[in-house]
């Protein structure tokens, strides 16, 4: 491509395809799956020191074995607000506070939680897939205007939007796979 817009177009198309992919698995390694996970951990934020921190940043936190997370604050003091923090989220586990660490214990997924989870799991893909289109529709836009302005010839803006097409293709394609390895994920006992 000669044409600096275009060119800025299709970083632009990229550069937002990828951050939607990357903040749909982000999400997905935040929905817990039977197994002790960190992760369900990474967006909690704990209220230490008269502000609002993540909890990551306020101690370690570590699998102890397949159904239990550990978490060692470094300042001891800092323990009744993690476990306000995790009580008053939406991960649904109850922390276990014995003075020195806080144990989160993850119970065994029922069939019926198994199936919520899994809707979720499509709902979260196919917002994600709305937000490419949204993505697609941007950069046609921008081609069209660029044609409109007779900066591109018809040859170029034609294939330019086919161009953009396959970039959204292989983008949903994508997170179709990373949807159906989550769900996978999920109904594996």
């Amino acid at each position: 491509m000669e044409n600096e817009k275009l060119e800025e177009i299709f970083l632009v198309l990229d550069d937002k395809l990828e951050k939607a992919k990357n903040v749909l698995q982000d999400d997905y390694a935040a929905i817990r799956a039977g197994r002790a996970n960190p992760h369900v951990l990474d967006k909690l934020q704990v209220e230490a020191y008269g502000t609002m921190s993540p909890l990551k940043q306020l101690g370690n936190i570590s699998v102890a074995d397949a159904r239990c997370l550990v978490i060692a604050p470094w300042d001891k003091s800092l323990l009744k607000a993690i476990e306000k923090a995790i009580q008053a989220s939406d991960i649904g586990i109850n922390p276990t506070n014995d003075g020195t660490v806080i144990r989160l214990v993850f119970p065994e997924l029922t069939e019926e939680r198994r199936k919520e989870l899994v809707k979720q799991v499509k709902r979260m893909g196919e917002d994600t897939k709305v937000a490419a289109r949204n993505i697609r529709r941007e950069a046609m836009e921008g081609i069209k205007k660029l044609k409109t302005g007779k900066e591109i010839s018809e040859d170029e803006a034609s294939n330019a939007e086919t161009d953009v097409e396959d970039a959204i293709s292989k983008c949903v394609s994508e997170l179709e796979k990373i949807v159906s390895a989550k769900e996978k994920e999920l109904l594996t006992i």
